[in-house]
């Protein structure tokens, strides 16, 4: 492709490079710069992009797309906003795919896997078509899974990815919208057809420093969209929303709380039922995971669908066919009188609601073993510890990814929160151990709920991920025993 072509939306400050001059590739990242590719320099977390352009060059690269000229001679285009640019230029690089997809996008704190999941299994149900999904457990081509290594890919490769999906036949792509790629634009110029937004608690807190900050990040989104579907019950969506260039349809899992609402909502041990009501029509629906936050994926779910010009009988068909998310109430088989749950839930919010919602159904006791992450935000760590000893009958405290801090350091933030409480704690740093404590002493019709882990197969110590998955960790205990 021409670099004119790359660069027409693109405004140049400056530039001595010959637009008309072909290009093989784009890239930021220099370890993966090839002969004839345009490297972007993008100021990054740890490093600066900028420091990378000579090892691009040497290996091979036409052109540098940059914000500071660079000190060594070479053929450079110089912009405004490096970030946006990089986005823009990997679009047109790529033939801008996702504007050959319906492009649905779900952001918010915790639901956005479980409802893009939803989604994409709706959406493939009602129109008979193939969909693409990118998001926190994997990214998917039709029935394709590929691993991901965060929520939102970086431009470049996030428009790989909608080229491959649009290759392969997709109608749609959904996607989860994370708060720091629309902070970052690594999701700018794509224009969404529907946007939804689940809910927001605090998280992310190291990044964005305030939820106000938090907020406003996450309503980019509604900037960018056709139709909104937001959560009315959220006290966040006014002004997620006071900004917002798109139709808007609310949704409430109270009786007349938004457009779209559920009543007579009953709680089953693997399930909820509700009525969907939306237009002036009502329908029964059922959504196959239990728990209250189940009601408000399902409502954001439907809202999508429906944003989308599908009637309310069919959307709620089509939900009723649906099944769970791994690591989302995950039930862990284990051939015993107990019971093992696995739940992404890493916030005092997704503590509290995985909590909760295992309370209203479970017969016997309620344990929780969980920890936090390393080189995130500390302050929510005593308010996680705060609420599990609140609501759940006895804790384990142990290690999540503690990344570079020391897991006693993380514990003792967490600890902070459980004193002055009697709810039954133990601390174990190890979790491989924690989980065969759990076991060992697992009493008929508890419900021991491994909260933190969720999707993810590893551990990441120092800045080395290695393999832990929790249900080969819970087969191996129960073998033993």
């Amino acid at each position: 492709m021409k670099l004119t072509e790359l660069l027409k939306d693109i405004e140049i400050i400056e530039t001595n490079a010959d637009l008309s001059a072909d290009v093989t590739d784009v890239c930021c990242d220099s370890r993966k710069a090839v002969e004839g590719c345009l490297f972007v320099a993008v100021e990054g977390y740890e490093t600066d992009g900028h420091k990378f352009i000579p090892s691009a060059l040497d290996k091979g690269a036409a052109a540098i797309l940059c914000r500071v000229k660079p000190e060594r001679e070479c053929a450079y285009i110089l912009c405004g906003d490096n970030r946006k640019a990089l986005a823009v230029v990997s679009a047109a690089f790529f033939g801008k795919p996702a504007d050959k997809m319906a492009m649905i996008g779900v952001t918010g704190t915790n639901g956005k896997t479980t409802t893009t999941n939803l989604v994409k299994e709706m959406y493939e149900e009602l129109s008979g078509n193939s969909t693409g999904l990118i998001g926190t457990n994997r990214n998917m081509i039709g029935s394709l899974a590929i691993d991901t290594e965060r929520t939102t890919p970086e431009s470049r490769d996030l428009q790989e990815l909608f080229a491959q999906m649009a290759e392969a036949g997709c109608a749609a792509a959904i996607m989860e919208v994370s708060s720091h790629s629309l902070y970052l634009d690594r999701v700018a110029g794509i224009k969404y057809r529907v946007g939804a937004f689940t809910n927001l608690t605090q998280d992310h807190l190291d990044f964005h420093e305030t939820m106000e900050n938090y907020c406003d990040a996450k309503a980019i989104l509604f900037r960018n969209c056709e139709v909104g579907v937001v959560n009315a019950d959220d006290e966040w969506t006014a002004r997620l929303t006071k900004n917002a260039d798109c139709r808007i349809i609310s949704y409430s899992a109270k009786e007349n709380g938004g457009e779209l609402y559920a009543s007579d909502i009953c709680y089953f041990p693997d399930r909820v039922s509700f009525t969907a009501n939306y237009g002036g029509e009502s329908v029964a629906a059922v959504i196959n995971i239990p728990g209250k936050f189940s009601v408000y994926n399902a409502l954001a779910a439907m809202g999508c669908i429906l944003a989308l010009g599908y009637g309310l009988s069919e959307t709620a068909q089509a939900l009723a066919k649906c099944h769970g998310v791994q690591g989302r109430v995950e039930v862990v088989p284990t051939g015993r009188d107990f019971t093992i749950l696995i739940d992404y839930a890493h916030t005092p919010d997704g503590i509290e609601n995985v909590l909760r919602a295992v309370k209203e159904t479970a017969t016997g006791r309620v344990g929780i073993l969980f920890g936090c992450g390393g080189d995130r935000d500390r302050t929510k760590r005593p308010k996680m510890g705060a609420i599990s000893a609140a609501l759940a009958d006895y804790m384990i405290v142990t290690s999540d990814n503690p990344r570079t801090e020391e897991p006693e350091a993380i514990i003792a933030d967490i600890m902070e929160g459980i004193k002055g409480s009697d709810t039954p704690c133990s601390v174990i740093t190890d979790r491989r151990e924690a989980i065969k404590y759990a076991i060992e002493h697992a009493e008929k019709d508890d419900t021991i709920i491994l909260a933190g882990k969720g999707h993810e197969t590893y551990q990441i110590v120092g800045k080395t991920k290695y393999h832990m998955d929790e249900r080969e960790i819970v087969a191996e205990v129960l073998a033993q025993i």
